[in-house]
């Protein structure tokens, strides 16, 4: 079985490290090379972890910021989750008891009755 493979993110890292602090500090220099983003694009840019992400913007975020693919981009192996073996419900009567983590949010059963009793 192959390993799945996971990365992390490090482009407020390397801009910190080349002296920009601000999101918006990248705005002109994209723009320098024909990359017209918006302040929110470029804030999640950097802030949080791109699914997808243009060619073109990761070869002007190199060119910008003097770096490699390796500075910005570090391939990680992702850590499975580790699944519980579901429970099964009990068929008792009353009330169940409560699931992990649950505390006494969890409902009680209801139960109808007839009109007669």
């Amino acid at each position: 079985m192959a390993a799945k493979l996971d990365y992390h993110w490090h482009l407020r890292k390397v801009m910190a490290d080349r002296g920009m602090f601000s999101t918006t500090d990248l705005l002109p220099l994209l723009k320098e090379r024909g990359i017209t983003l918006s302040t929110s694009q470029v804030y999640r840019l950097v802030v949080e972890r791109p699914e997808r992400l243009s060619l073109k913007i990761l070869m002007a975020l190199l060119d910008i910021l003097d770096c490699t693919m390796d500075d910005l981009i570090e391939p990680i192996a992702s850590v499975g989750a580790v699944k519980k073996p579901k429970k099964a419900a009990s068929s008792g009567g009353g009330g169940a008891p409560a699931a992990e983590g649950l505390g006494g949010l969890r409902p009680r059963r209801a139960r109808i009755r007839g009109v007669d009793g």
